[in-house]
Parts: C-alpha cells; sequence; structure tokens
C-alpha cells in the first residue's frame, strides 16, 4: 500500500483517495515574473513523478498546478520593463514551460492562471465575511480574522501566542490583529488599470492566499487528497488557504499536505536575497538536462538538497553507468515493466514507501548491475521500463552518452567522428604511435573511445 508522509498529522499515512481509484491533486506553482531557478525546478520534477508513480499504480489523476500571474513583485517588474503585465507574464510562462519541457516534466491536467479566476476569489471572499470571518481594514483592504478561525496553526504546528510573538508590531497598522492577512487589496492610484478589478469592497486585486484556494476548489472541488508544494509554503501559505478554504466551506479541504524540501547551496538554502540561487536555464548550459532531473530524484524528496558542480558531475556519472548498460545491451521498441518480477517488486516497495526515489533509484543500480553481467535484453527492457516510471532512460543510449552542452567546449561530433577515422586509418597503416596520439588527443578533449568487435564508439566523459 502506498503510505504518505502528511504534514498535517506529521506521520505516514496510508494513502486512501476520496474517490476509489481518482486522485485530485493540486501544487502551488511558479510567480511568473523572472526565469525559474532550481528551486522550483525540484518542485516541478517531485510532483511530476508523483503524478507518474500514481498513475503507474492504476489511478486516474487529475493533476492541477497553477500560475500566480498577478502580485507586486509582478508589478513592479512589469513597471521597471515599461511592459504590460501580460507581456512579462506571458513571456516567463513560456521560459517556465521551455525549462519544465527540458526537464521532461508533463504538463499538469490544468494550468489555472490567478487572472483567470478573480470571479471565484471574489466570491469566496464574500462567503468568509459572511460568515464573519472576513472584514474590511482601516486601508479598505479586505482582511481575514485569524483568531476567528479555530485551529489557525495546525498545518505548521504553531500556537498563536507563538505566531504573535514572531511579528513586528507595525504590520498591525491597518489590521484588526497583526495575524490577520489580505484577502483582497484596495487598488493604488498609481497601480496600472490591468491589476484593477471592480468588486463589492471597490477596485483593486485579489491577495495571494485567497488564490489557491479559489482555483483548487473551482477545479478540484471544496474537499480533495492531496496539496503540494515547497516547504517554505507550509506557513503562512499553506496555512492561510487552510483557514480561508474550512472557514468559507464548514469541513476538512484537503487530507494529505506534502511538502518537498529546500535546495540548499553551501549549507544555506538557496534564495535571491542571499544572491545563491541559479536559474533553471544556467544549470542547463552546463548540465544535460535529463542530468539534472536525476539529480533531484535521486534524493528523497523531503530531504534537503545540496546543489554544487560535485554532486552534479556525480549525477552524470552515475546516469552515464545506467545508460551504458543499455547502450551494452540495445533494447528496441516500446517497453512495459513486469511487476512480477524481482527488481520491480523492490521498486515499487521502495515508491510506496512515501515516493522514496532515494531507494527506487538504487534499484536501478542493482539492475544495470545484472545486465552487465547476464547481458540479458530481458532485464535490459526492465531497466529502461523502470526508469521511464520516473521519466529517466527514455533516450537512445549512445544520443546521451555523446550529448553535449552550450558550456561544455570540447569537440563537436563530426569532429570526434573524423578524428576516429584518422585513428582507424592509422591503425591500418601501422603507425601505431599516431593512433596512440590521436586516442590520446581525444581523452585530453573529454571524449573515452571504446574499441569493440564492430568498431570504435565514442562517449563524452
Amino acid at each position: 500500500m502506498l503510505t504518505i508522509y502528511n504534514t498535517l498529522s506529521r506521520n505516514k499515512e496510508v494513502f486512501t483517495p476520496i474517490e476509489p481509484g481518482k486522485v485530485r491533486m493540486y501544487v502551488c506553482g511558479m510567480t511568473v515574473y523572472d526565469f525559474c531557478h532550481l528551486g522550483h525546478a525540484r518542485v516541478m520534477v517531485v510532483f511530476d513523478m508523483v503524478a507518474r508513480w500514481l498513475r503507474a499504480s492504476g489511478l486516474d489523476v487529475t493533476y492541477v498546478r497553477n500560475i500566480t500571474d498577478i502580485d507586486d513583485k509582478i508589478i513592479r517588474r512589469a513597471q521597471e520593463n515599461g511592459e504590460t503585465i501580460r507581456q512579462l507574464t506571458d513571456r516567463f510562462i513560456a521560459a517556465m514551460h521551455e525549462d519544465a519541457d527540458a526537464l521532461g516534466v508533463l504538463r499538469p491536467d490544468h494550468e489555472p492562471r490567478a487572472t483567470d479566476y478573480v470571479a471565484q476569489m471574489q466570491s469566496l471572499i464574500s462567503r468568509l465575511e459572511q460568515k464573519g470571518l472576513a472584514y474590511v481594514a482601516a486601508n479598505r483592504d479586505v482582511c481575514y480574522a485569524v483568531r476567528k478561525f479555530d485551529g489557525y496553526g495546525k498545518l505548521s504546528g504553531k500556537s498563536l501566542d507563538e505566531l504573535r510573538a514572531g511579528e513586528r508590531v507595525d504590520v498591525a497598522q491597518d489590521k484588526n490583529d497583526p495575524l490577520d492577512f489580505v484577502l483582497w487589496k484596495h487598488a493604488k492610484t498609481e497601480e496600472p488599470g490591468e491589476v484593477k478589478w471592480a468588486s463589492p469592497w471597490g477596485e483593486g486585486r485579489p491577495g495571494w492566499h485567497i488564490e489557491c484556494s479559489a482555483m483548487s476548489s473551482d477545479l478540484l472541488g471544496d474537499h480533495f487528497d492531496i496539496h503540494g508544494g515547497g516547504m517554505d509554503l507550509q506557513f503562512p501559505h499553506h496555512e492561510n488557504e487552510i483557514a480561508q478554504s474550512e472557514g468559507a466551506h464548514g469541513h476538512t479541504f484537503v487530507n494529505y499536505w506534502m511538502h518537498n524540501g529546500f535546495v540548499r547551496v553551501d549549507d544555506e538554502k538557496m534564495s535571491k536575497s542571499l544572491g545563491n540561487f541559479f536559474t533553471i536555464r544556467e544549470v542547463l548550459q552546463k548540465y544535460d538536462p535529463e542530468v539534472v532531473r536525476f539529480f533531484i530524484l535521486r534524493a528523497q524528496y523531503r530531504s534537503a538538497l545540496n546543489y554544487s558542480d560535485a554532486h552534479l558531475e556525480d549525477a552524470r556519472s552515475s546516469l552515464t553507468r545506467l545508460y551504458t548498460a543499455l547502450k551494452n545491451v540495445p533494447v528496441e521498441g516500446a517497453v512495459e515493466v513486469d511487476w512480477n518480477e524481482a527488481h520491480a517488486k523492490r521498486f515499487r516497495v521502495a515508491m510506496d514507501d512515501d515516493f522514496n526515489t532515494a531507494e527506487a533509484v538504487a534499484v536501478l543500480f542493482e539492475l544495470a548491475n545484472e545486465v552487465n553481467r547476464s547481458i540479458s535484453p530481458g532485464l535490459a527492457r526492465q531497466l529502461k521500463a523502470l526508469g521511464g516510471v520516473l521519466g529517466l532512460l527514455e533516450r537512445d543510449p549512445v544520443a546521451f552518452l555523446q550529448a553535449g552542452t552550450p558550456d561544455a567546449g570540447g569537440l563537436d561530433a563530426a569532429t570526434i567522428e573524423s578524428r576516429i577515422a584518422a585513428r582507424a586509418a592509422a591503425k591500418k597503416a601501422r603507425d601505431y604511435a599516431e593512433a596512440d596520439r590521436i586516442r590520446a588527443e581525444l581523452t585530453e578533449a573529454g571524449v573515452i573511445l571504446e574499441d569493440g568487435p564492430g568498431g570504435t564508439t565514442w562517449r563524452r566523459a
């Protein structure tokens, strides 16, 4: 049985869908004012893996990942660039899709933009107001009255007194209580017209937290199975989503809360404020996209992921070992997992244990060793099929082994092939010194030659 670590209960729980055979999952997506960074890549890859495994387990999954296309940072960046909000957000949504596609991330079933759901957000706010959970503050923002919702803090495990002690006094200027948060922001005169919507409370725009409550309930219903996101969203964003949704509807919002761990650089959380973040496209200038996906998946999703060139190089070497096994025992045509085979059974046990991809990847290496030892086409097909469950090992092995990256430098494929031909000619002429010199030249350029009965093949080191 599949178990999931539920952040709400702080325990692994057996996963039981609300509707047998079907799963409804919502994941908080990106705020699109800049290029996605490696932390975003982890969210995208992790929950892509979760959706893939749920489907591989025979479940019908509806996966929603939203896009925040209106907030203060977006407004500020568009004004700095001298462009409209829509021009900015369209550009970075396209860039996000490019990055996700490169990483082998399948598109969600629904990818709602916040600006398309303002009416639903206003309806939810009105409902909260009618229940006495929302009020119009002195500055004409509409705020949520946190102390009127029993159970606030249950996701983060913090009491109201603990939360109050951590607040700055100045944030309470226009609110009834410093803990209260904004549901609807009253329009500022200097803001562009495209971020002003008519509402019962005057022109304005939605707060951040209300977006996900409105979009998730509209697409998945007001009670669904899984809600995911990065660990940094646990508080206040997801805590506030619970308060809004359960306050409005009067029942449980989500059954299982999942949060992936931080990406860290030199033992510090990767963040723009620290200046230690890397965009996905910066990383892909140096490393093959599948190497980056493998790097993310070989760590258990709740653990910290330590980024460094050394770790990426190790991931590249490890993935090369798997592809080398497939190169030596070629697989043709479509492949399907034989779930009765021993390695597949261990793979399933690992994945059913809270999506433990670290153990599942270890099974892939055991299987690769068996392929190398036995030269078994059946086991090679099993290796490729199990890798495919994780979105790995789906390329032609030779193409992967010979692939370069923009910043890798070195020789292109045509030059390498011409040097191999020159080496073959030197050997035929018994000029072994020249043949050895060419091999050494290619080795220095990061190209490994492998001589076999069928001739010489090559791969990048």
